[in-house]
């Protein structure tokens, strides 16, 4: 498994990514962790931007990629 980063560009405001990984719309929190004491990541964008959320979650700058999937071994 070497699963890549969602890349996306994000508008300015407030963005919730997915922490428990059971979310059906990933990268994004739909609210599947509710009572599982996993919170979503949030990020507040000020600009608009592109960015490469976390796809493996090995990261160790979560939600944000640091390019750790390119060392897993593949599955």
């Amino acid at each position: 498994m070497n699963p890549t980063p969602y890349v996306m560009s994000l508008e300015p405001g407030s963005h919730y990514f997915c922490a428990c990984g059971r979310s059906a719309n990933l990268p994004f929190c739909d609210g599947t962790h509710q009572g599982s004491g996993v919170e979503p990541f949030a990020v507040d964008i000020a600009e608009p931007r592109t960015v490469a959320i976390c796809a493996c979650h090995q990261s160790a700058n979560r939600p944000f990629c640091d390019g750790t999937h390119k060392s897993l071994a593949a599955e």
